[in-house]
C-alpha cells in the first residue's frame, strides 16, 4: 500500500509539472489575436482582409509584442454559419491558445461567439458585428462590443427620418438575428415619434433576387422602405429599388450602411441616403492620418469596422501592458478602466455591461457633383453624443449590471 501511495504521488507530481511546463510555455510564447471575419460573401468589404489589415496596423503601432511576448495574428472565414464560426472559437482558444477574438460581423455569429469566450474567460472584441444583446440578454465579462450596435443605428438613422416627417414605414429586413435586432429597434424609434409600421417582409440572408420582396414594400404605399440588413443585401436591395421604379415614390432608409457599399453603388445610385456611423475616413485630421496609412496598404476606403478593429486591439495591448497580464477576466476589467482614446474615439468609456460609449454620426450621401475628390462621400449633419446613441445599461438586461 505504501508503494502505491508512493506511486499515485509520483503520478501526481508528474502530471503537475507537465501541466506546469505547459503554462510556462503558454505564457512565453507568442500572444495570438485572432480575427474570425467574412472573407468570401457579403460582408467581405466591410470587414474582411481589411480588418486583417487594421488589426496588424494596430499591432505594428503598439511595437510588436507585449509583456516581453511577441504579438501574432491569425484569421479565418466564418462563412456567415454560426455553428462553422463556433468550431473555429472553440478550437482556436482550446488547441492555438488564442486570448482575444475580434471582428465577427454577423451577429448570429457572434452570439455564439460570445458564449464561447464567455465559458473560456477569453477576450471577444466585438468590432463588426451589430446587434445590442451582446450587451443585453447575452452580455459577458470578458466581451467588449466596440464599434457600433442596432440600437445606435436606429436612434440615428431611423430617428433622423422620422422628424423629416416620414409617418408610415414598411421594413425589408434580412432573416436572422441582424435584421430582427434592427427592425425591433427601429419599431420602438418609429413608436416614439408616433410613426406607424404599415407592413415587414424578411428576405434570406445573401439573396441575389429582391423583386418580390420590394413589390411587396411598394403595394404597402409607406413613405419609407427601411433596409434592415447590410453588405451584400443592402446593395442588391437599393440597385434593384432604383432597377424597379421604387425610389420615385418611396424613401429608401438604410439602417446600416457602410461606406464600402456606399462605394459600390457610387453616388447616383446612394445618393441623398441618410445614415449613422461610427466613423468617417474623412471627418478630421486624426481620421484622415490614419486613412491615409490604410489606404496605402489596401487601395480601400476604410469602414467603421476597419476603425473599430484597430482601436480595440490597441486598447487590449495598452490595458494587458497595464494589467501585466493576458488573463480574460483581468485585461477586461482594466480595458474598462482605461479611457478609450484614439483618431476614432475621444474619452470613451466602456461600461459593465461591455459596451463602449462614444459619440455617433449622422451623415448625408452627397451627390455626385458635390463630391470633390475620391471617396468624398458624405456630408455631416449632426453628432450624436455617445450617452444619448446607446442605450442605457439599465435597460438592457445585463445580468452582470449592478443592481442600484
Amino acid at each position: 500500500m505504501v508503494g502505491g501511495k508512493r506511486l499515485v504521488a509520483t503520478i501526481l507530481c508528474l502530471v503537475a509539472v507537465v501541466g506546469s511546463n505547459r503554462a510556462n510555455a503558454q505564457a512565453t510564447g507568442p500572444l495570438k489575436l485572432g480575427v474570425l471575419t467574412d472573407m468570401s460573401s457579403l460582408y467581405a468589404d466591410n470587414g474582411g482582409l481589411g480588418s486583417v489589415v487594421a488589426a496588424q496596423m494596430a499591432i505594428d503601432d503598439f511595437g510588436g509584442s507585449v509583456l516581453g511576448r511577441k504579438i501574432e495574428l491569425i484569421a479565418a472565414d466564418h462563412q456567415n454559419k454560426a455553428d462553422v464560426g463556433g468550431v473555429i472559437a472553440r478550437r482556436w482558444i482550446e488547441n492555438e491558445n488564442i486570448e482575444a477574438i475580434l471582428d465577427v460581423p454577423n451577429s448570429a455569429v457572434a452570439l455564439a461567439v460570445q458564449g464561447i469566450t464567455r465559458e473560456k474567460k477569453k477576450l471577444f472584441l466585438a468590432t463588426g458585428a451589430a446587434t445590442s444583446r451582446l450587451t443585453g440578454d447575452e452580455c459577458s465579462q470578458t466581451g467588449i462590443h466596440w464599434t457600433y450596435d442596432t440600437y445606435a443605428l436606429s436612434q440615428g438613422a431611423t430617428k433622423a427620418v422620422s422628424k423629416l416627417g416620414v409617418k408610415s414605414w414598411f421594413f425589408l429586413s434580412a432573416d436572422y438575428s441582424l435584421g430582427a435586432q434592427l427592425e425591433a429597434d427601429s419599431r420602438k424609434v418609429i413608436d416614439a415619434e408616433g410613426g406607424k409600421v404599415v407592413g415587414s417582409v424578411k428576405h434570406p440572408i445573401n439573396t441575389p433576387d429582391f423583386s418580390s420582396f420590394l413589390l411587396q414594400a411598394q403595394s404597402s404605399k409607406a413613405e419609407a422602405i427601411a433596409l434592415a440588413d447590410a453588405g451584400g443585401d443592402f446593395i442588391n436591395a437599393v440597385k434593384q429599388a432604383g432597377e424597379f421604379g421604387v425610389t420615385k415614390t418611396q424613401k429608401l432608409v438604410g439602417l446600416l450602411v457602410f461606406i464600402a457599399d456606399v462605394n459600390s453603388l457610387g453616388l447616383p445610385s446612394a445618393q441623398g441616403l441618410i445614415l449613422s456611423s461610427a466613423f468617417y475616413w474623412d471627418l478630421n485630421d486624426d481620421t484622415r492620418a490614419w486613412s491615409k496609412r490604410f489606404i496605402d496598404k489596401t487601395n480601400k476606403v476604410p469602414t467603421m469596422i476597419h476603425a473599430g478593429t484597430y482601436g480595440a486591439v490597441m486598447h487590449y495591448l495598452k490595458a494587458a501592458a497595464a494589467a501585466g497580464s493576458v488573463d480574460g477576466p483581468t485585461v477586461a476589467s482594466k480595458m474598462r478602466e482605461i479611457p478609450v482614446n484614439d483618431f476614432m474615439t475621444k474619452n470613451g468609456k466602456i461600461r459593465e455591461d461591455g459596451r463602449l460609449i462614444r459619440d455617433m454620426y449622422l451623415f448625408r450621401v452627397k451627390k455626385p457633383e458635390e463630391s470633390k475628390y475620391r471617396f468624398d462621400y458624405y456630408q455631416l449633419l449632426a453628432t450624436i453624443p455617445g450617452d444619448e446613441a446607446f442605450k442605457p445599461q439599465e435597460e438592457g438586461g445585463c445580468p452582470l449590471v449592478s443592481k442600484k
